[in-house]
């Protein structure tokens, strides 16, 4: 790699980094270190061949993907003891109901799958269509669509507190009428 792309890269890693790695920590079910092992991974894939991409952003995206893809499709997948972190000292606590939120989500996307989780980042928080989604993982459509329902069925039942701290169901879709057709004979 000459000066000029090596440049390039550091740039590109300086201003995409933070981002990239918000959903390498989803994919990787809210494990910083794990996400940023995912991340480290699909840079380094990316500096080897960076003169040929085209979009860089792009490329390191869908790196992620597919090495979470992988991961998950491991024979022996790796275990991990998993520990209570400790709690932090001379904070006050933060009682917002946005923090909740999130710490309740981070621990029910945990307990899914890799794959769940998988899907449920690309159509959630990387707002991906079915058929993106179904490409990137080399699936069809369908599969992704029974995927997704069977993942959020199963956070909903790991978290069922999630409904008790966001916004009431009704107050998220959009109201509709559905005042009956005049019909003329």
């Amino acid at each position: 790699m000459d000066a000029e792309a090596q440049e390039s890269f550091r740039e590109f890693v300086a201003n995409r980094s933070s981002a990239l790695l918000k959903t390498a920590v989803l994919l990787s079910g809210g494990d910083r270190h794990a996400g940023e092992d995912l991340l480290q991974n699909a840079l380094i894939k990316a500096a080897g061949r960076w003169d040929r991409i085209d979009e860089p952003e792009a490329y390191v995206r869908q790196v992620l993907y597919r090495q979470q893809v992988s991961r998950w499709r491991l024979k022996w997948p790796r275990r991990e003891l998993s520990v209570a972190e400790p709690p932090e000292t001379g904070t006050a606590p933060d009682t917002s109901g946005a923090a909740e939120l999130r710490l309740v989500m981070r621990g029910a996307l945990a307990r899914l799958t890799a794959r769940q989780r998988t899907v449920l980042v690309l159509r959630y928080f990387e707002d991906l269509p079915e058929g993106e989604v179904a490409r990137i993982l080399g699936c069809s459509v369908g599969t992704v669509r029974s995927a997704t329902h069977r993942s959020l069925a199963r956070l909903r039942a790991l978290a069922p507190e999630l409904a008790v701290l966001g916004p009431a169901a009704d107050e998220q879709r959009p109201s509709r009428d559905y005042s009956p057709v005049e019909v003329r004979q």
